[in-house]
């Protein structure tokens, strides 16, 4: 696209510094695309890129959850992923050299060429053509790119669910290898943690229990028994431990903590895992926050399995998408804040907690 058209983007400069700027759209050879961006998710990774809590020390155009139609697209990317101009897409975050020994063991996300540097939404933007993200009216599509189809009867915004309904799927179910009839406590009732609620009960688990703490996460506890939650607490008044033993008559198969900034979550998700059973852990604390009330020991006389879990697959993006189109749960109901490129740090602050009211339980930018 030699025409001169340009495209507007959010480069977040520097921590809390958000600027719109135009970029020429980029000519598509043989093997790249451009996406013309519908809608963009957010999660805990934009506002602490944007409060500087993740900083890469250069600027980008953030978003790393893209969905969006295919505008331009070369034969050679046609055939590798499957799609043609016009056909809506969600963007995979990870690029894949599909040759290393990690991308063809499924482990993309380790990709010898590309690794965690290049992810989507995290690129320099002096790197050619800019537009590596999705705060912006289009984004570039490199020949390493995954995109997944997405079902033209899903709406951009309940479709950017992907990402953190895919994120359920992996963390709460194959990561764990959560099997029919487990009990399965998540510690954390954000997007993710519903999410994850939801696909251990889509997993065939016999009791989900969801944790939150205190009136921040009352909205989201009483939302999570329409996601697939038996039980659903507030740890800052209920004993999570004796809560899921008397309903259960036990302890946790599976536990899964996607709290974030809460260093004292890992402690409580080790005291829910029953014996031998599995601590799945995905929220980050901030490194060097600790894990107050954590013993080791407990670890050991328990024999649990304890994994960490960084970020999604193709396969469990798939998956996410075939279960928003069925409708099985109310993801199309979510309070949910969208906003424009204009208005898009009010709404990045406000799921920072650094302005009043609420932060929505789904956020999306519509470029």
């Amino acid at each position: 696209m030699s025409d001169g058209a340009v495209a507007r983007a959010l480069v977040l400069q520097a921590p809390r510094n958000l600027v719109i700027r135009e970029y020429a759209l980029p000519d598509i050879g043989a093997d790249d695309a451009l996406v013309r961006v519908e809608a963009c998710g957010l999660c805990g990774t934009d506002h602490e890129q944007y409060t500087g809590e993740l900083s890469g020390g250069f600027a980008f155009v953030p978003g790393h959850e893209t969905v969006g139609t295919i505008e331009v697209i070369g034969p050679q990317a046609a055939a590798r992923w499957g799609v043609s101009a016009g056909d809506r897409v969600a963007v995979e975050v990870f690029q894949s050299c599909r040759q290393c020994a990690n991308c063809l063991s499924g482990e993309y996300r380790r990709c010898v060429r590309h690794g965690l540097a290049d992810m989507y939404g995290f690129i320099p933007v002096d790197r050619a053509p800019g537009l590596w993200g999705g705060y912006a009216e289009y984004q570039y599509l490199a020949p390493d790119s995954m995109v997944l189809p997405v079902a033209g009867d899903l709406s951009p915004d309940v479709a950017t669910l992907f990402n953190p309904l895919g994120a359920g799927i992996r963390w709460g179910v194959t990561v764990p290898g959560t099997k029919p009839g487990d009990v399965v406590a998540v510690l954390g009732p954000g997007i993710r943690g519903l999410c994850a609620a939801a696909a251990a009960k889509e997993a065939g688990a016999g009791f989900v229990l969801v944790t939150g703490v205190g009136p921040r996460d009352g909205e989201r506890l009483a939302l999570a028994s329409q996601f697939g939650a038996d039980l659903a607490i507030d740890v800052a008044v209920e004993d999570p431990v004796a809560a899921l033993t008397q309903h259960t008559g036990g302890l946790a198969d599976v536990v899964l903590d996607v709290t974030a900034k809460a260093p004292s979550a890992f402690a409580q998700a080790v005291a829910l895992a029953r014996p031998a059973g599995t601590v799945v852990v995905a929220g980050t604390r901030g490194f060097g926050s600790g894990a107050p009330g954590f013993s080791p020991d407990v670890v050991v006389v328990k024999e649990l399995r304890v994994l960490g879990a960084l970020g999604v697959d193709s396969t469990a993006y798939r998956a996410a998408l075939d279960l928003l189109v069925t409708g099985r749960y109310p993801f199309d109901s979510l309070p949910s804040r969208c906003a424009r490129l204009e208005d898009a740090e009010d709404l990045l602050a406000t799921m920072a907690g650094e302005r009043d009211g609420l932060p929505p339980v789904h956020g999306v930018l519509t470029p």
